[in-house]
């Protein structure tokens, strides 16, 4: 049985699609907490009432990022993970950090990467005028935005859309391939090899 550390911003629906499919799917592993650096962020309480340990590190208190990193490292590594999950973790990681978890660190990017890398994506992607958007499931490592892609999911970005309708369909794929990816994870499915990951299928 794997354990599973969230770290979450906000509303975390990406956690809360996880959580449930942990459950209905009877996955090998377990979500051990969910973790936060912002004490508001209502996700904590969709956690807290499932059972699941919550926690706040808040950057706030912290007069760096290496400081902030340090500490939440710690309070990650209490619960012993085999996998951390970003879902809305609205913190640029250091160096540090990112090693530490290397090859156990997972991430969504609300767009088909390498295009739109960082924040507004969807705005990026309405005003750049392309056919397609969508969401990139990858390995975190140093460079922003830039590891090992897991899964991705496209939706045709239509003529009317607006950020909120885009993002709005972008999200919903969200939920369907991070709960995929995260899976593949813990039944021992993924390996990267250089650079890019390999998903066993026989399995």
């Amino acid at each position: 049985m794997k354990n599973i550390v969230i770290l979450i911003s906000g509303r975390g629906s990406n956690m809360e699609a996880l959580v449930q499919a942990a459950k209905a799917e009877q996955w090998p592993a377990r979500v051990v907490a969910v973790i936060s650096n912002r004490a508001d962020a209502s996700g904590l309480a969709y956690a807290a009432a499932q059972g699941i340990k919550t926690a706040v590190v808040a950057n706030k208190d912290y007069a760096s990022r290496a400081e902030f990193d340090a500490a939440l490292q710690t309070v990650i590594d209490g619960y012993a993970p085999d996998l951390v999950v970003l879902a809305g973790f609205m913190r640029i990681l250091t160096e540090q950090f990112v090693a530490h978890y290397a090859g156990r660190l997972l991430n969504i990017h609300p767009s088909l990467l390498p295009l739109f890398p960082g924040l507004a994506t969807h705005a990026q992607a309405l005003a750049a005028g392309v056919a397609e958007h969508g969401a990139t499931v990858h390995f975190v490592t140093a460079e922003l935005d830039h590891g090992p892609m897991v899964l991705q999911a496209a939706v045709p970005v239509l003529p009317d859309d607006t950020v909120e309708t885009l993002s709005a369909r972008v999200l919903e794929q969200e939920h369907v391939i991070y709960p995929r990816a995260v899976r593949w994870f813990v039944e021992g499915r993924l390996t990267i090899a250089q650079g890019a990951v390999h998903v066993d299928h026989t399995k």
